[in-house]
């Protein structure tokens, strides 16, 4: 059993590489988000990148409150459809997505962060793990 306080996300193993080579190869936006949300800094909240989940692999996840978050970039482009089939089945999981553009990260990180933050705030006590 996981420690209290700690959630254990099932992912397939075979991404534990894919989720590095996308760290090491972090666009601009990702980047510039993950300076805000690392090292606890929305509200106490840890966030981990390029995140295993499933047979995916998340742009940004926190655990506690089961939340995605994903950056909409030109490597979106043609995938759309593998996006949404993506998000629908890991929201049957449990799992809530908050999606931004890649240009508003750029154009206004503050108002990114300032949404996320009051998402937070307005979903932290309904955020509970899917039963097993």
């Amino acid at each position: 059993m996981p420690p209290t306080g700690r959630k254990f996300v099932k992912y397939d193993p075979k991404l534990k590489q894919v989720a590095r080579m996308l760290r090491k190869n972090s666009t601009l936006a990702e980047i510039m988000l993950w300076k805000e949300l690392k090292s606890k800094r929305i509200l106490g909240y840890d966030f981990h990148r390029q995140k295993p989940v499933e047979n995916y692999v998340l742009d940004f996840f926190c655990p506690r409150l089961n939340l995605a978050i994903e950056i909409d970039g030109s490597s979106h482009d043609n995938r759309e459809a593998c996006d949404e089939k993506r998000q629908r089945e890991l929201e049957m999981k449990g799992i809530k997505f908050l999606r931004f553009p890649d240009e508003e990260i750029k154009q206004n990180v503050e108002g990114v962060v300032e949404e996320i933050t009051e998402w937070i705030l307005n979903n932290k006590n309904k955020s509970t793990h899917p039963s097993r």
